[in-house]
């Protein structure tokens, strides 16, 4: 009967510890605060996201998922919802991407916010506001992984190419020509300062009479642009009084305004003498021709009878065809 006890207490012992235990974990592992709940859909594979994975705020724990599912409303998405809490700042640019923990391979929600909107995201119609779901990094890597790879296999098909054995001596030979050049100008170098020593070391090179012979370049150098100075000075005071006779030339009644007046005069007298004169004058002209022409018949008619001159003219002798007309 003792150790039957003995044993009922040991059981009852380690029961009570059990149920402290638990107690404790669902006290230490409970929600405080409040929660929302928000929906995520995408068409891109989660891999690696389990109920229960992290839900985090710019890195910041914010919430955990509690449902991975299929989207009833859009066929083919998948439906992630997320418990968040309430003093996470959601608003409606806030949207949501997959990252990963480390090499493990497992994945959390990861939000974020574009700063495009500073509402909040709230509840309608008692149905869990949705966060738009972008592609994560490793959902891009795939997108673009084709492409990278012909990239790669390009690059390494011209890296061959570049590697094969002609090109190889190709390069070679340049780099022997580069030597060689190098060795030129060398060479090039020692001749030029072998030269330079030879023309204007101190056994060639009088300095003294150099720096007397520059004094003087430098003498002349100065005398002959005070002479442009003064030049300019004249070419200046030249130009000003070209300029004060500029002025009086078309100022009000200066000269230009003088010739003006009398070209307006002479136009003036023009148009009367065109108008007034040169009208009579031809009338004279013509009255002088008229009279002319008269004396001029006169002067033939008394060639041909000068007796007319006494007697007159007398009657006209008959025509042909007429009484009288004797034919000569």
């Amino acid at each position: 009967m003792e150790n039957k006890a003995h044993a009922i207490a040991a059981g009852t012992f380690v029961l009570l510890v059990s149920a402290l235990l638990v107690a404790l974990a669902a006290w230490l592992t409970r929600d405080t605060g409040v929660q929302r709940v928000f929906e995520l859909s995408t068409r891109d594979a989660i891999n690696g996201l389990q109920p229960q994975a992290p839900v985090r705020f710019r890195g910041v724990l914010v919430g955990k998922v509690i449902y991975i599912g299929f989207d009833p409303l859009t066929p083919g998405n998948v439906l992630v919802r997320i418990s968040v809490d309430n003093s996470a700042p959601v608003s409606r640019s806030t949207y949501g991407s997959l990252g990963f923990q480390g090499v493990t391979g497992l994945a959390y929600v990861q939000l974020d916010d574009s700063g495009e909107s500073q509402e909040a995201l709230v509840t309608k119609d008692d149905s869990a506001p949705r966060i738009p779901m972008r592609p994560g990094l490793l959902s891009k890597l795939s997108d673009r992984g084709e492409s990278i790879l012909v990239q790669l296999e390009e690059t390494s098909r011209r890296v061959n190419l570049l590697l094969a054995p002609e090109n190889q001596k190709k390069l070679m030979g340049s780099i022997e020509n580069m030597g060689s050049a190098a060795a030129s100008v060398e060479r090039l170098s020692a001749n030029a300062n072998r030269i330079l020593d030879a023309q204007l070391g101190p056994e060639r090179l009088n300095l003294p009479q150099f720096i007397a012979n520059a004094n003087q370049a430098m003498a002349t150098l100065k005398d002959t642009s005070e002479r442009v100075a003064s030049s300019a000075d004249a070419a200046k005071a030249s130009a000003n009084e070209f300029k004060r006779m500029n002025e009086r030339l078309n100022q009000a009644g200066g000269t230009l305004d003088k010739i003006t007046e009398g070209v307006d005069a002479l136009n003036a007298t023009t148009q009367n003498v065109n108008a007034l004169t040169l009208p009579r004058l031809n009338r004279t002209v013509d009255a002088t021709s008229q009279a002319v022409r008269q004396v001029g018949r006169a002067v033939s008619d008394l060639a041909e009878q000068p007796n007319s001159l006494i007697f007159g003219n007398g009657p006209i002798p008959p025509g042909p065809g007429e009484a009288g007309f004797t034919p000569r």
